[in-house]
C-alpha cells in the first residue's frame, strides 16, 4: 500500500477532488477502497494527493497545460515517457507509453524508449528531445549546446520552454510516486543484500580475491 493514507470519499469536501473521484472512478465508488482506473492503475495517486487540496489543485493545474500548449503532443509524450524511464518510475513510464499509443506513435518508437540512443526510428528532433530529457533528468539540467541547437532549429522558444517545464514536472511526479510508493511504484526497494550461504560466517572475501 502507499506510504501515506488514502483519503476516502466520505472525508472529501473539496469540489475539485470530488470531481476527479467521480470522473476517474464513479460517483458511487470510493477510490480509497475500490481501486482501479481505466488505464489499469490502482488510482491511489489521487487518493494520496487528496491529503492536501492545495497540492492536489496545483498538480492538476499542471495537467491543464496540455490544452493550450503549442508543443506537439508527440514530443511532449516522448519527454514524459523517457523521464519516467530515466527516473525509474514504472508508473510514469507506463502511463505515457499508453498515451503515446493514443496519439498514434508507432510501436517501434515506444519500445525503443529505454534504448533510444541506439535506435534509428527517431527523427533528428525526436532524438534531440530524448537527449534533452536525459540532460534534464539524469544530468540535473546540464545540456550540451549541440542538443539545444537542434531543438532551436525545429522549435520556438515558447515550445522549448513548454517542453522543459512539462518534462521537469513529470520528473517530479516520477520522484514523488517512487517516494510515496503510489500506483505502479508501490513496490519494495529492489536493491537489498543477498544473504551469504549458511556457514559463511565472517569470511574475508578480499582474501579470496587477492589470493591472501
Amino acid at each position: 500500500m502507499p506510504r501515506l493514507r488514502e483519503v476516502p470519499r466520505a472525508e472529501v469536501t473539496d469540489e475539485r477532488i470530488l470531481f476527479f473521484y467521480d470522473h476517474l472512478f464513479a460517483p458511487d465508488r470510493d477510490p480509497a477502497v475500490d481501486h482501479g482506473t481505466a488505464t489499469g492503475s490502482p488510482g491511489d495517486w489521487w487518493t494520496v494527493f487528496a491529503q492536501s487540496p492545495e497540492v492536489f489543485r496545483h498538480a492538476v493545474r499542471g495537467f491543464a497545460l496540455y490544452r493550450n500548449a503549442e508543443l506537439d503532443p508527440a514530443l511532449r509524450e516522448l519527454g514524459q515517457c523517457r523521464a519516467g524511464w530515466a527516473r525509474g518510475s514504472q508508473f510514469v513510464f507506463s502511463q505515457h507509453c499508453k498515451q503515446m499509443r493514443a496519439l498514434g506513435m508507432p510501436e517501434e518508437k515506444i519500445e525503443a524508449i529505454p534504448h533510444w540512443q541506439t535506435a534509428d526510428c527517431y527523427s533528428p528532433l525526436e532524438r534531440a528531445v530524448l537527449a534533452y530529457t536525459d540532460g534534464l533528468v539524469l544530468d540535473g539540467g546540464r545540456v550540451a549546446d549541440r542538443i539545444f541547437d537542434v531543438l532551436k532549429e525545429h522549435l520556438s522558444d515558447k515550445e522549448i520552454l513548454q517542453l522543459t517545464y512539462i518534462t521537469c514536472m513529470y520528473d517530479m511526479h516520477a520522484v514523488m510516486s517512487r517516494a510515496l510508493r503510489v500506483e505502479f511504484d508501490n513496490r519494495p526497494e529492489p536493491i537489498v543484500e543477498v544473504a551469504a550461504p549458511e556457514g559463511y560466517g565472517d569470511r574475508d572475501i578480499s582474501a579470496d580475491l587477492t589470493g591472501g
